[in-house]
């Protein structure tokens, strides 16, 4: 388990997949994943059984965060993509629980999962894609650290128009200088 201020980072549980499928199927989730059709319980089960399988970096892990003294999964973070010889991995997160977005739940869970892909994972590069349009996400990545490295434009079919897509990384290195203050 990552423990952060106010969040953690878990392993999932088949018992999230009702959160998983409630929201995939909301609208403003799905226009900021790569995911263009909402879900049902069963491909959610299926994409479970596969995803056990994977390698255990690559698993998704829960964020919860405390709500009345108890713990609640309000989204879900994985590194996919790893390659051990380039020791780089690709990042996805997104916050699932509508109360609570924009209050820095996904900076937060973002942090936790560098400081254990460096420190951890040894990774020297952390990368991710994220829509041009998802000035929310972008501003929290670079909160984060992360910066633009390059643009995929009309990479991405969203409600009948296409839009970029921005490729966002951060060395290691840049990371240990942000929050170490350059001592690695």
């Amino acid at each position: 388990m990552l423990i952060g201020n106010r969040i953690r980072l878990r392993g999932i549980e088949k018992d999230d997949l009702p959160f998983f499928v409630r929201w995939l199927n909301e609208p403003e989730v799905l226009t900021n994943i790569a995911m263009p059709v909402p879900r049902s319980m069963g491909q959610e089960e299926r994409w479970y059984a596969d995803v056990i399988t994977k390698p255990l970096i690559e698993q998704p892990l829960g964020i919860e965060t405390r709500d009345n003294g108890s713990w609640l999964l309000i989204g879900n973070i994985s590194f996919m993509n790893t390659n051990q010889t380039d020791r780089n991995a690709e990042v996805g997160i997104f916050i699932g629980e509508e109360t609570f977005r924009n209050q820095g739940n996904g900076t937060e869970a973002m942090s936790l999962m560098l400081r254990h892909g460096f420190e951890t994972l040894n990774f020297e590069r952390i990368y991710l894609h994220v829509h041009a349009n998802n000035p929310r996400a972008i501003h929290s990545y670079e909160k984060c650290g992360f910066v633009q490295e390059g643009r995929l434009r009309n990479h991405h079919y969203l409600q009948g128009k296409y839009i970029d897509v921005i490729i966002m990384g951060i060395l290691r290195n840049e990371w240990f200088k942000q929050t170490n203050g350059g001592n690695e």
